[in-house]
C-alpha cells in the first residue's frame, strides 16, 4: 500500500537532527517559553518575512486569538461579518463563531479551489470588518483587486495559511500579505511539528503584543492579567522539532512540485478533472493535490484495492454541518459539488518515482 502520507518517513529524514534538539530540550529542564521557541518565532519571522512571530498551541487558536485580539482592540466586535471561502475546513469559520463573528460565506472559484476575489464586494455590509483569505491545498490567493477591495472597505485582511507555508505571490510570502497570518504545523502539513503548533505572523505591533499576553493567561507580566485569556502555547519541544524543519521547507516543497508536474502531465483520464497548475510554479506548494471526479467514491475504492490510499478533503462543507445549522439553508452550489467531487492524491517529499509511476498509471486506468 503506498500511504496518503507516511509521517515516520518525512521525519525520519531529520532524525539525527530531531533527536539531538529533543535531547537538548530534555537536558535544559525548561520546556514552554525559552530559547527554543524564541528562536522558532525569529527564524519563522525572518523566514516570512514579517517583524513578529508568535508561537501557539495550534492553528486553530492562531486564527482564534488574531480575532480576539482585534476585538481587545476594539477594531472589531462581537456581531461584525467576516468574508470567509465557503469551501474551507471548518476551523476558519471556527475562529470566527468563538469570538462571537459572523461568517459570510463566498463561493470558490471553480478552478484554483480558492475563494474567488470577484464576488467579494457582493458580499461587503456595514458590519463586514475583515475578509479571511484561505491558501487552500496550498495555492495562493492574492491580487491586487482583492488589496484595493480591502483598502475601499476599510477592512483587515487575515490569511489563514495552515496548508501553504513557502508559497509567494510576486515574492512576497503567504503569511505576509495580509494585516495577520494563522498557520498550523499540524503533523501532516508541509512543516510539521511532532503534535499540535502553530503561529501568527503579523507587522503590526500592537496585534502581536496582545496576541501574546491573551495566548498566556491574558498576561505580559507574571500574575498581572489584563485580558481574560487562553493557555495557547508554543512548547519548547515541538518548536525545536520545528525549528530543525523549517531549514528544509523550500526542499521539501520543491520536492512536492516536481511531483505535481508529472501527475499534472501524464494523469490523462478523462474521467478525471487535475487541479490547474499557476503559471508562476511560486503559488502553490501542494499540500494536497487534489483530482475531481464525479464517480469520486468509485474513483476512491479502485484505488484502495489497486494499493494506493487517499483521503477526501473534504466530505461535508461547512454549511450543512450540524454545527452551523443556521447556515443550512444557504446554497453553494461549487462548494457543494466540490466536496462531493474532491480527492487527494499522496503527494510528499517521500515518495519515490517508481511510487509516483504506480499511481499515476492505476489512475489511468481507472
Amino acid at each position: 500500500m503506498i500511504k496518503f502520507l507516511d509521517l515516520q518517513k518525512v521525519n525520519l529524514l531529520y532524525q539525527q537532527e530531531i533527536e539531538q534538539k529533543l535531547l537538548d530540550v530534555f537536558r535544559s529542564g525548561w520546556y514552554l517559553m525559552g530559547e527554543e521557541v524564541k528562536n522558532f518565532e525569529n527564524n519563522l519571522a525572518n523566514y516570512i518575512g514579517a517583524r513578529y512571530a508568535i508561537g501557539v498551541a495550534n492553528g486553530l487558536d492562531a486564527l482564534r486569538l488574531i480575532f480576539r485580539a482585534y476585538i481587545e482592540l476594539g477594531i472589531m466586535k462581537a456581531g461584525d461579518e467576516v468574508i470567509v471561502p465557503a469551501n474551507t475546513y471548518i476551523a476558519s469559520i471556527l475562529a470566527l463563531s468563538d469570538n462571537g463573528l459572523v461568517p459570510v460565506l463566498v463561493e470558490p472559484d471553480d478552478n484554483t479551489f480558492n475563494i474567488d476575489i470577484n464576488k467579494i464586494e457582493t458580499a461587503i455590509t456595514k458590519k463586514t470588518k475583515a475578509i479571511l483569505i484561505v491558501h487552500l491545498q496550498g495555492r495562493i490567493v492574492f491580487n491586487d483587486h482583492l488589496k484595493s477591495i480591502a483598502t475601499k472597505h476599510n477592512l483587515k485582511i487575515v490569511e489563514d495559511n495552515a496548508q501553504a507555508i513557502g508559497v509567494t505571490w510576486q515574492d512576497i510570502k503567504s503569511g505576509n500579505l495580509g494585516d495577520a497570518a494563522g498557520f498550523s504545523f499540524y503533523p501532516g502539513k508541509n512543516l510539521g511539528a511532532l503534535g499540535d503548533a502553530g503561529a501568527v505572523t503579523t507587522n503590526d505591533d500592537d496585534l502581536a503584543k496582545t496576541i501574546r499576553a491573551i495566548s498566556n493567561y491574558g498576561s505580559n507580566q507574571k500574575y498581572i492579567n489584563i485580558y481574560k485569556g487562553l493557555n495557547s502555547r508554543l512548547d519548547e519541544l515541538q518548536a525545536a522539532v520545528l525549528d530543525v524543519k523549517l531549514k528544509y521547507i523550500d526542499q521539501e516543497n520543491a520536492a512536492r512540485r516536481v511531483i505535481a508536474k508529472r501527475f499534472l502531465s501524464e494523469i490523462n483520464n478523462p474521467k478525471i478533472k487535475l487541479p490547474e497548475n499557476p503559471t508562476d510554479e511560486n503559488e502553490h506548494v501542494w499540500h494536497v493535490f487534489v483530482v475531481r471526479s464525479t464517480d469520486r467514491d468509485a474513483l476512491q475504492n479502485f484505488l484502495t484495492q489497486n494499493g494506493v490510499q487517499t483521503i477526501i478533503h473534504y466530505p461535508i462543507p461547512p454549511h450543512h454541518q450540524d454545527a452551523y445549522k443556521e447556515l443550512a439553508h444557504l446554497s453553494f452550489p461549487i462548494t457543494e459539488a466540490m466536496h462531493n467531487e474532491v480527492l487527494s492524491l499522496p503527494i510528499s517529499s517521500i515518495l519515490t518515482e517508481d511510487e509516483v509511476t504506480e499511481i499515476i498509471n492505476i489512475v489511468n486506468q481507472f
